[in-house]
């Protein structure tokens, strides 16, 4: 497992976690009175396009909702700092400006949407609508940062669904592909608060919990089994019963700030140790005969 991390640098999801929509509120309208006290004292028009600033703040941080309100906050704003606006006398300009507000504030709310949007896809995996590996790799560090301090254990939880292979020899690739987003969709469903899952393989899940113990952690990885179990599942049109598929599981936990480390990254060194204790579980677990959590 390479756990190299996830480096984003998408400006809308990078403002997102800079700045709460709380302080983006608060400091939209800071800026739009600074900018309504420098366009009614100076009425010239350099000052009139800092309205611009507040507008795509809002677009960005703030949705459709946030754009179009700032844009029409400014819209008023530059009509009471400017007398001959406010009395309707538009010239060229204004209605240019007036305009620019409204474009400004759409534009930038949608392209904020369509980066949020081409971010989520990026980190997810396309057959099941888990994470992918990129993804799970980035969470995976921020749950082994938040336990470290804390001095609370990460649960692992490795998945592999059993006999594919055959499925695919019997029924085709497509009953194995749909075979393997059923098993994605029942770990979505099941997924802990907090938890964070990804494929990683063809049939290989993964799973991290936060602060779960090792009985917790197979308790819950015997629900999943169980559940996939009881499925009667629709695989390249046919409907097959209950008991078709099933997966074999191994669980690991760990405590990254028991014993400290060495490595440059202890992070992502205690969590390869974590996936290979789990892997190595789930050896043991298909050893017994699959269809079983060790």
């Amino acid at each position: 497992m390479n756990l190299t991390g996830a480096r984003e640098s998408d400006g809308a999801i990078l403002l997102d976690r800079l700045l709460p929509a709380a302080l983006a509120g608060v400091l939209l309208v800071a800026m739009l009175a600074a900018i309504f006290v420098l366009d009614q004292r100076t009425e010239l028009t350099p000052y009139q396009h800092l309205y611009y600033l507040p507008i795509l703040l809002a677009g960005v941080r703030l949705g459709y909702g946030g754009g179009i309100s700032a844009a029409l906050g400014a819209v008023v704003l530059y009509h009471l700092a400017n007398p001959h606006v406010l009395s309707f006398r538009y010239e060229q300009s204004d209605v240019v400006q007036i305009a620019l507000f409204i474009a400004v504030g759409v534009t930038s709310a949608t392209l904020a949407r369509h980066s949020r949007q081409m971010h989520a896809l990026a980190g997810t995996d396309d057959l099941t609508g888990l994470r992918n590996l990129r993804s799970f790799e980035s969470g995976l560090r921020t749950l082994f940062r938040s336990a470290r301090p804390a001095g609370t254990t990460v649960a692992f939880v490795v998945i592999d669904l059993d006999r594919l292979k055959s499925l695919n020899d019997v029924h085709g690739h497509l009953a194995g592909a749909e075979a393997v987003r059923t098993v994605g969709r029942i770990i979505g469903e099941q997924l802990p608060q907090g938890a964070i899952a990804c494929r990683y393989g063809g049939d290989e899940f993964a799973i991290a919990i936060p602060r779960w113990d090792a009985a917790r952690t197979k308790e819950f990885a015997e629900t999943l089994r169980e559940e996939v179990l009881r499925t009667a599942p629709v695989l390249a049109g046919l409907a097959f019963p209950p008991g078709t598929l099933s997966i074999s599981a191994g669980v690991a936990t760990a405590n990254p700030g028991a014993r400290p480390s060495t490595a440059t990254d202890a992070d992502v060194a205690a969590a390869v140790d974590l996936f290979r204790s789990a892997d190595q579980a789930l050896y043991t677990a298909k050893a017994a005969g699959r269809n079983c959590v060790a």
